[in-house]
């Protein structure tokens, strides 16, 4: 019985470390819930031809910089959209919203999928911002730890 709280404290503390440096991106993530986090360049002379590219706001690359090289991040994301029957941006925030400690996993393979998959398909980052993802993982982590631990610092 002991041993098994001494795990699940040093999983919290291991997850609490991962989270903490990303919180502070909480209210930027609120204040944008619904908006692109992006703009479209068209250069100077656009016309009809003209190929459009998205401008990502600098705090969401620097967001996503650092998620993507955080312990935060799950290579084969793709697993858990597969065992979990993830098809729609519905079943995501549903699974967020009663993803609990032991869910931990599915929790980084949502983040996985938009911080990792955007770097070849740059729609990704923009969704996750648009349908709150980043935000509702993130806030969803801190729920978790603040449940087993204590009310985390922010900033």
């Amino acid at each position: 019985m002991e041993q098994n709280v001494q795990d699940r404290q040093q999983l919290l503390l291991e997850y609490k470390n991962a989270v903490v440096p990303f919180l502070q991106y909480l209210p930027w993530l609120e204040k944008n819930m619904g908006q692109t986090g992006s703009t479209l360049y068209e250069g100077e002379q656009a016309s009809e031809n003209t190929m459009r590219f998205p401008v990502y706001d600098p705090v969401l690359m620097r967001f996503v910089r650092e998620v993507s090289q955080s312990p935060l991040m799950d290579r084969n994301y793709q697993y858990v959209y597969t065992r979990n029957h993830i098809k729609t941006h519905d079943d995501e925030r549903r699974l967020i919203a009663s993803a609990e400690l032991k869910d931990w996993g599915i929790l980084t393979g949502i983040l996985s999928r938009y911080a990792l998959g955007g770097r070849t398909r740059g729609t990704l980052w923009s969704q996750a911002v648009q349908e709150n993802i980043f935000y509702l993982v993130l806030k969803q982590m801190q729920k978790i730890i603040e449940y087993w631990d204590k009310p985390l610092e922010i900033g």
